[in-house]
């Protein structure tokens, strides 16, 4: 006879009381499981603040599951007998615990998803997996609504998300009468940079949080990233602190500064909330509501608030929607056909390119990023240099604290690396260097022009632009919104290719854009 009901499964990013994998808990009969294993810190090279904030918040929601009155197995990283991975862990507690019954909520990683169902199978065991409704779209109705299209762009997935949940609108139609205002939301902040910024929303680590820094300082000493300034709420309670003091201090700014990038400023006026939301600490509905509310109340422009809420209703549910009626195929598509290194410096930030330097340095310090250092600093280089995109993928999997496979992946391989040939987006995203020295001071204090591609002084960015149209040539000439591009590219002489050719080469070689490369 087993000696438990159910034994409840929770993942590291699936902290919350009242997730589906609860509905029916007994105390009596049933038992919450929890592990934390080496696997999850080295499938991918985990950076040190993305383990400590993981690992920081599992302890935290056990603490809460404790006080819940729920009987909870939770095996630490470093007890005797921890079998370091997933599957391993589960099955010797299976067999110890005996339960006649696995439950879950839906996983966000496919690769946990199959661990758990081979685990079930072979220990016999019926594996009861609930929809997760943290998210306002099912995958089921993703799948619906993707079924027949030959695109999925998020635009009109957004719009649709937008009546269903009725969400800035009024008498059917888009509050302010238009649905997007990205043409609002490109501003820079101009020579003499933001000025005040609030200060980010930190929380101080406790004792808990100070002990795992502790053990990821040893156990993970070799892993990339440091942990001096963390600072991530880990909480319900800080979770919620944080989105009350983004809505109150930088949702008013956030809009219009959004895609601008400030030398040794990480923060700026982005939200910093999509980890807390990874991790299940907010629900999406919360923070949208939070949104809508600073606007109906005159606190914040329309223009932010749409923004910021397409990142939540339309992005965030989009790509989750793409990676589950996508995979497991998704996640070895590249469609550029490239085969390049990522270069080493991605993991230590020794690099002579400024931009590039100051995304990486916040990178390993923090965890974070803001959209744009990772879709146009760091992926676009990444993309326009020819590295392989599933490298691309578990370098973008590994450092950042809200990286979770079910948002990380499309958005690294379908936005950023066009490794899905279209999908996602209508184009490659490529540009030159002048694209961030529009958005951002970075350039005038580095050692390359942007203005120019070929030549000792030629901005890598630059270089590699005119290098990727002219590779890919072929390819972009039939699509519309690249028409301009190639038509500039085409318009080289053979001896201007020749020379971006060569430039690109001793770039890929390693030549150029490493720190040591001139001294």
């Amino acid at each position: 006879m087993p000696d438990m009901r159910n034994l409840v499964i929770v993942l590291g990013d699936q902290l919350d009381l009242d997730a589906s994998g609860f509905d029916g808990f007994d105390a009596d009969s049933d038992a919450v499981w929890m592990a934390e294993v080496a696997e999850e810190s080295t499938h991918v090279w985990s950076s040190k603040p993305r383990t400590a904030l993981f690992l920081a918040a599992m302890r935290h929601f056990a603490l809460a599951l404790q006080q819940a009155r729920r009987p909870l197995h939770y095996t630490r990283l470093g007890d005797a007998g921890n079998q370091g991975t997933l599957a391993a862990q589960l099955q010797a507690d299976i067999a110890r615990l005996r339960p006649a019954c696995l439950v879950m909520t839906a996983p966000g990683d496919w690769r946990v998803l199959q661990a758990v169902k081979a685990v079930a199978e072979t220990s016999g065991l019926p594996l009861d997996i609930r929809e997760d409704r943290h998210f306002l779209v099912t995958v089921r109705e993703f799948s619906a609504y993707a079924k027949g299209r030959k695109s999925l762009r998020m635009e009109f997935f957004y719009r649709e998300q937008r009546r269903r949940h009725q969400v800035l609108m009024e008498d059917g139609k888009p509050i302010g009468g238009q649905w997007n205002f990205d043409a609002d939301n490109r501003a820079t902040f101009g020579p003499a940079g933001p000025g005040f910024v609030p200060a980010r929303a930190g929380f101080e680590p406790d004792a808990v949080t100070r002990e795992v820094i502790a053990l990821v300082n040893v156990r993970f000493a070799a892993h990339p990233g440091r942990l001096d300034s963390f600072a991530w709420p880990v909480t319900r309670a800080q979770a919620l602190d944080a989105l009350a003091a983004f809505t109150r201090e930088r949702l008013p700014s956030f809009g219009r500064y959004q895609d601008a990038m400030w030398p040794g400023d990480p923060w700026l006026y982005h939200s910093h909330l999509s980890a807390a939301l990874n991790l299940k600490l907010l629900n999406p509905r919360e923070v949208v509501a939070a949104a809508e509310a600073a606007w109906r109340d005159g606190h914040a422009p329309l223009a932010s608030v749409e923004g910021f809420i397409r990142q939540i209703l339309g992005w965030r549910e989009y790509v989750r929607g793409i990676y589950w009626t996508r995979m497991p195929r998704y996640a070895d598509g590249n469609a550029l056909d490239a085969h390049e290194e990522l270069p080493a410096w991605y993991w230590t930030a020794a690099t002579d390119m400024a931009c590039l330097r100051d995304a990486l340095t916040q990178t390993l310090t923090h965890g974070y990023a803001n959209h744009i250092q990772r879709l146009m600093v760091t992926g676009l280089y990444a993309l326009m240099l020819g590295v392989r995109p599933q490298q691309v993928h578990a370098w973008y999997l590994a450092v950042y604290v809200d990286a979770v496979e079910w948002v990380e992946l499309p958005n690294t391989l379908g936005m950023s690396q066009y490794a899905d040939g279209g999908l996602m987006g209508s184009k490659p995203y490529v540009a030159t260097g002048k694209y961030i020295q529009r958005m951002s001071p970075h350039c005038r204090g580095c050692r390359y022009d942007p203005a120019v591609r070929s030549g000792e002084h030629a901005c890598p960015f630059t270089t590699l632009y005119w290098d990727f149209l002219m590779r890919h040539e072929a390819l972009l000439v039939g699509n519309p919104r690249m028409a301009l591009q190639v038509k500039n590219v085409a318009r080289l002489s053979p001896a201007e290719r020749q020379v971006v050719s060569e430039r690109a080469a001793a770039i890929r070689r390693g030549d150029v854009g490493a720190a040591a490369a001139h001294g």
